[in-house]
């Protein structure tokens, strides 16, 4: 083993021992005596750890591998679109978060299965049957996405401590499970802060040493020699068939950051106390430069090219353009950065399993504190094995389309029964008949067609809207007292 590799199993060591006592310190949380320890860290969030979690979140695995790769392959296209997430992130927490953790409070929910059901459930059988529905669909598709990270963070810890992409990526799902099952959303969000301060920091060097080699005209010109559509499109590349179709994404994006059930468990875990503007002015500056990183994508095409897998942009840059020893703390930070959102979907994933099918199927009797905490942890280990599995058995694939395909699908299949709902409540039909219309309608297109990454989940959003106000409209007569409110 050489010096650099030595360096980069330490460091590996030491971010894994930094990871497990977070995880531990948080088991106070995790252990208290209700589930809502586990499932939203108690309503304990504060401003900057709650905005560091959302945005470490957010940009990833997708953020450090997937949209390098897509920026590679298409260009300037991919950079714009990258950047409007930061607003968008923005938006949702100004205009959604407060409203839909106050709901949540109000009503009793953990989780967004949860809050479905108790929104629109009325009497009867309805929410039993929406919560596990919803928690069907969102174990289906989160799975996907969860495959997706487990490839990203595996791919790059395969090229940074020079062993096979099976043994990387089992390594890497393992710390996660081991933290996250301890200390639960509260682990989570401790080791997002963590993991997003490496990412700030790694987003800055690589910036840094870009603009420091070709400045951002050296680098357009580089790229207009290679291919001129790469600066200059005449479509918006994987978005869509016009040079405007890009701009979906801040709507897409708003929605997706909005809606998703991951993202909707945290601002359920803010305390009731934080001001929303604070956490925008956390999250703003963040989005802003991780927004910028998928350069790096642009970069490599222009000074190498010839890369047979987009997705290795990265590896390959860390590997070409940077010092071992600056290369070996960017990848940990950018391993950092995957294993945020990698966390984030086993948390959500294993609590649709272990909270809202339990309760679904099974509401009586009820467990006891002890006994549905290690439920709760006990599914984070199940599910975190099957996603590795996923991973070890799927074909080829590109990481943003199959992020996209499962969290698109999923923000199409909830956006009505989570986000119409705040503002305009129907009933259990129509929040159902809304979860399937949306499923079908995004999945189908993304699978079938070229629509477009961002039309396929829009136009999924669109038809789930419309079938929830009107199916709800049209049976709220036959519906349970209390399944139809406006307010």
């Amino acid at each position: 083993m050489n010096d650099w590799l030595l360096l980069n199993w330490t460091l590996m060591g030491l971010s894994i021992g930094v990871l497990i006592y977070l995880g531990i310190r948080s088991m106070r949380i995790a252990n208290t005596r209700d589930e809502s320890g586990f499932l939203i860290a108690g309503r304990s969030l504060g401003p900057f750890v709650g905005a560091a979690s959302i945005m470490a979140t957010g940009y990833s695995g997708w953020g450090f591998v997937g949209s390098p790769g897509v920026a590679y392959q298409y260009g300037a296209i991919e950079v714009l679109g990258n950047f409007l997430f930061a607003p968008a992130f923005v938006l949702a927490i100004l205009f959604f978060a407060q409203a839909l953790r106050r709901r949540a409070e109000e009503i009793g929910s953990y989780t967004i299965p949860e809050y479905i059901a108790r929104r629109h459930g009325g009497g009867g059988h309805w929410p039993h049957a929406l919560q596990a529905v919803s928690a069907i669909i969102m174990v289906a598709l989160l799975l996907v996405f969860l495959t997706s990270q487990i490839k990203a963070v595996g791919v790059m810890g395969a090229e940074w401590l020079d062993i096979p992409l099976g043994g990387s990526a089992a390594l890497m799902i393992s710390i996660i499970i081991l933290y996250t099952l301890l200390g639960g959303l509260a682990a989570v969000a401790w080791t997002d802060t963590l993991m997003l301060c490496g990412m700030m920091v790694a987003g800055l060097v690589i910036l840094a040493q870009i603009m420091g080699d070709t400045g951002m005209t050296g680098l357009v010109d580089r790229l207009q020699a290679v291919d001129p559509e790469l600066v200059n499109p005449s479509d918006s590349g994987p978005y869509g068939d016009t040079r405007a179709s890009v701009f979906t994404i801040l709507v897409y994006a708003t929605l997706w950051a909005s809606v998703l059930p991951y993202m909707g468990m945290r601002f359920m875990a803010f305390r009731p106390s934080v001001n929303m503007r604070t956490v925008a002015l956390w999250a703003a500056p963040m989005g802003v430069v991780l927004s910028l990183v998928p350069l790096v994508g642009m970069y490599v095409r222009a000074k190498i090219g010839g890369l047979e897998d987009s997705d290795n942009a990265m590896p390959v840059y860390l590997d070409q353009f940077m010092h071992p020893a600056g290369a070996a703390l960017i990848t940990l930070c950018i391993l950092f950065a995957m294993k945020s959102t990698a966390n984030s979907i086993l948390h959500a994933v294993s609590s649709a399993v272990s909270h809202d099918l339990r309760r679904a199927l099974m509401p009586s009797p009820e467990l006891a504190p002890g006994q549905a905490l290690t439920l709760n942890r006990a599914a984070v280990a199940v599910l975190g094995i099957v996603g590795l599995i996923m991973m070890l058995y799927a074909p080829p694939f590109l990481l943003s389309w199959l992020g996209i395909l499962g969290t698109g699908t999923l923000l199409a299949a909830t956006v009505a029964p989570v986000f119409v709902s705040v503002f305009w409540r129907g009933n259990a039909v129509g929040a159902l008949a809304a979860m399937v219309v949306g499923t079908i309608t995004s999945g189908g297109l993304l699978l079938t067609t070229d629509i477009g990454w961002m039309l396929g989940p829009l136009a999924g959003c669109v038809s789930s809207t419309a079938t929830y106000v009107v199916v709800s409209l049209a049976t709220f007569g036959i519906q349970p007292r209390g399944a139809m409110d406006t307010s």
